[in-house]
C-alpha cells in the first residue's frame, strides 16, 4: 500500500510544473493534498477506519491529543523525549562521510542556518507554496522550521524565478520525531523543476523509525525523475540502507549534487540515488507530508545551495589557496559537523599527493558575536581542523593554526548569504 502512495503522488508531481511557470508549485501541493485524501479513501475502504481514526483522529480525538501533548509542545518550543535506542557513534558516522563522493559547492547563493529568527513567524528565507503554513519554533534549544501537518511546501524566497546553475549542490538537515514508524506515508520531498519545462525530479525520502521494521513502517526513499528526451522514470532506493544510518532523535543530513545531467543524493554521506541522464531543473522546492498528530512533523535547518565545487588543485594553482565552506561547526562551538569530514579528507589526500605542501589553516567568523568570543572561537576551530588532518596521516609540522576571527571579511555581513560566505576556512599555502 505504501509504495502504491509513494507512485500515485510521483506520478502526479511528474506534470505539476506548468509550461507557463505560473502556479507551478500550487498545482503540486493541490494534487498532494488530494492524493492524501485518496488515500485515507482507499483505507476507509478496506475496513481499517479505526486505526485511521487513532491517526488523523476525529476533532474530540484531536482536541484531546493535543491536550496530551500540551506539556511538551507549544507553538514556540518542542522539548523532544529521551531516545530509547542510543545514538550511533560519533565515529561511525564521520566514517561514512570519510568514504562519500560528494562535494560540496563553492560559491553559496542561498543559506539559511534559522538563526536569529523570530519565534512563532514564518521563516523570513522562505515562501509560502501551497499547504498548511509553517513557522520558526525552538527545538531542543535551536531554532528550526516546523513544517505543519497533512502537507506543506514552501520554497527558497529568491529574486530570479529560475536559480539553479547547471552545477549545483543542496544540502539541508531534516528531523523526524515518527519513532516508531507509525506511518509509512510520511514523508519530506525535494522537489526540483523548471518554468519552461514538465520535467521534473521529485526525491521521497520516508524516515521513519522502527526497532523492529518488520512489524511496522520502514524507511525507504522513491523518486521519478525525466530524462533529457522527456520520458518519466521512477525507482526505489536501497530500504536497508537507509535504516542503518536512522536513529530516534537526531538529526539526518541531506545533500544534493547536480553536474549538467548527473543527479545524486546522500543522506549522512551515504549515496542512495545516483541517476546518469536527467533533465536540468532551475528551480527547488521541500514538501513535506504527515499525520496531524504532532510526533509526526518534520523539521528543517542549515539549508544552503551553492555552485558545484571547483577541484582542490585547481583552486590552489589559481590563488594560491584554498577557501571552503564545506567545514561546518557545531552553533557556537569548535567541533566538527560529521559532513565536515568529506572536505577535511579532501584537503588530506591533496597533502599526501603533494608531500612539499603546507598550509595555515584560517578560521573565520562572520561579524555575529563579539571580537571577545569570535577571535578565541576561530583560532579553536582551526585547532579542530589541524587536529583532524593529523588524524588522518597528515604531518602537524606542515600545518599551523591560525583564527581571524571577523576581522577580514570576504562580503557584506549585512546580509545572510554576505556572512555565510564570511564564515569559512581558508588553507593558504605557506
Amino acid at each position: 500500500m505504501r509504495r502504491i502512495l509513494v507512485f500515485i503522488i510521483s506520478a502526479l508531481l511528474a506534470s505539476c510544473f506548468d509550461a507557463n511557470g505560473q502556479n507551478m508549485l500550487e498545482r503540486l501541493g493541490q494534487r498532494a493534498k488530494n492524493a492524501v485524501e485518496n488515500k485515507l479513501g482507499e483505507k476507509v475502504e478496506q475496513g481499517v477506519n479505526d486505526a485511521l481514526d487513532g491517526k488523523i483522529g476525529t476533532k474530540e480525538k484531536k482536541e484531546k491529543a493535543d491536550k496530551q501533548t500540551a506539556d511538551s509542545v507549544s507553538q514556540d518550543s518542542v522539548a523532544m523525549p529521551d531516545a530509547k535506542v542510543p545514538a550511533q557513534p560519533k565515529k561511525q558516522v564521520e566514517t561514512s562521510y570519510a568514504k562519500t563522493d560528494f562535494v560540496p559547492g563553492d560559491e553559496i547563493f542561498f543559506d539559511d542556518p534559522v538563526e536569529g529568527e523570530k519565534v512563532g513567524e514564518f521563516p523570513s528565507h522562505w515562501d509560502f507554496v501551497s499547504g498548511e503554513e509553517c513557522e520558526i519554533i525552538t527545538l531542543n534549544g535551536e531554532q528550526v522550521i516546523k513544517l505543519s501537518g497533512w502537507y506543506s511546501i514552501i520554497s527558497p524566497l529568491m529574486e530570479e524565478a529560475d536559480y539553479l546553475p547547471e552545477d549545483f549542490t543542496i544540502e539541508f538537515d531534516v528531523w523526524s520525531n515518527d519513532k516508531y514508524g507509525s506511518s509509512n506515508n510520511d514523508h519530506i520531498d525535494l522537489l526540483l523543476g523548471s518554468a519552461e519545462t514538465e520535467e521534473l525530479v521529485v526525491v521521497t525520502l520516508n524516515p521513519a523509525f522502527n526497532e523492529n521494521p518488520a512489524e511496522g513502517a520502514q524507511s525507504d526513499i522513491s523518486y521519478s525523475f525525466r530524462s533529457p528526451a522527456g520520458d518519466l522514470r521512477q525507482g526505489l532506493a536501497k530500504g536497508e540502507s537507509l535504516t542503518t544510518l536512522i536513529q530516534p532523535d537526531s538529526w539526518l543530513h541531506v545533500a544534493v549534487s547536480f553536474n549538467k545531467r548527473a543527479f545524486k543524493y546522500y543522506v549522512n554521506g551515504v549515496r542512495m540515488i545516483n541517476l546518469p541522464n536527467v533533465m536540468r531543473p532551475t528551480r527547488m522546492a521541500l514538501r513535506s507530508v504527515s499525520n496531524c498528530e504532532e510526533k509526526d512533523r518534520f523539521y528543517l535547518k542549515n539549508i544552503r545551495m551553492a555552485q558545484g565545487a571547483v577541484p582542490l588543485y585547481d583552486r590552489l594553482a589559481s590563488d594560491g589557496k584554498i577557501v571552503t565552506y564545506a567545514i561546518t561547526f557545531e552553533t557556537g562551538k569548535a567541533d566538527l559537523k560529521p559532513e565536515s569530514m568529506v572536505e577535511i579528507n579532501r584537503v588530506a589526500k591533496l597533502m599526501k599527493d603533494n608531500p612539499g605542501l603546507e598550509f595555515e589553516v584560517q578560521g573565520h567568523c562572520d561579524a555575529t558575536g563579539s571580537d571577545k568570543v569570535n577571535d578565541p572561537l576561530s583560532q579553536k576551530r582551526a585547532e579542530a581542523i589541524v587536529a583532524a588532518l593529523v588524524e588522518e596521516g597528515i604531518a602537524e609540522a606542515r600545518l599551523t593554526a591560525v583564527g581571524k576571527g571577523s576581522h577580514q571579511p570576504i562580503a557584506s555581513n549585512s546580509t545572510d548569504e554576505g556572512r555565510a560566505k564570511n564564515r569559512r576556512v581558508e588553507f593558504i599555502k605557506k
